[in-house]
C-alpha cells in the first residue's frame, strides 16, 4: 500500500521560508517522478513543481520559479520542497504525489498516489 505523508507546513510571515517533506512508502520511490501541488480554498488543485526519478530534471510553475526548490533523497524515500520568499498568495494545502512516469509532468491526471497534504499559511 502506497503512503505519502507530508510535513513541515505552518504559519509564517511574508518573506519567510519553509521546507516541506514528503515521506513515501509502499512503492519503489526511486522509479518514479514526484510532484508537489497545492490547493487553496475554493480553487482547483494547482501544479507547483516536479522532479525526475533521479532528481536531475526539475520543472516549476512560473509563479514559484526562483523561490521554490524541489529535491529528493532516494536513499531516504523522501521528497522535499524548499520555499523561500513566501507570499500570501502561496497560502494553500500542499500535497505531494507520485507520477506514473519517471520524468516530471504537470498534469494531475498523470499522478497515481497522493498524500493528505500539509497547510501553509503566509500572512502579510
Amino acid at each position: 500500500q502506497v503512503q505519502l505523508v507530508e510535513s513541515g507546513g505552518g504559519l509564517v510571515q511574508a518573506g519567510d521560508s519553509l521546507r516541506l517533506s514528503c515521506a513515501a512508502s509502499g512503492h519503489t520511490f526511486s522509479n518514479y517522478a514526484m510532484g508537489w501541488f497545492r490547493q487553496a480554498p475554493g480553487k482547483e488543485r494547482e501544479f507547483v513543481a516536479a522532479i525526475s526519478q533521479r532528481g536531475g530534471i526539475t520543472y516549476y510553475t512560473d509563479s514559484v520559479k526562483g523561490r521554490f526548490t524541489i529535491s529528493r533523497d532516494n536513499a531516504r524515500n523522501t521528497l522535499y520542497l524548499q520555499m523561500n520568499s513566501l507570499k500570501p498568495e502561496d497560502t494553500a494545502v500542499y500535497l505531494c504525489a507520485t507520477a506514473d512516469t519517471n520524468v516530471p509532468v504537470a498534469q494531475t491526471t498523470r499522478y497515481n498516489y497522493w498524500g493528505q497534504g500539509t497547510q501553509v499559511t503566509v500572512s502579510s
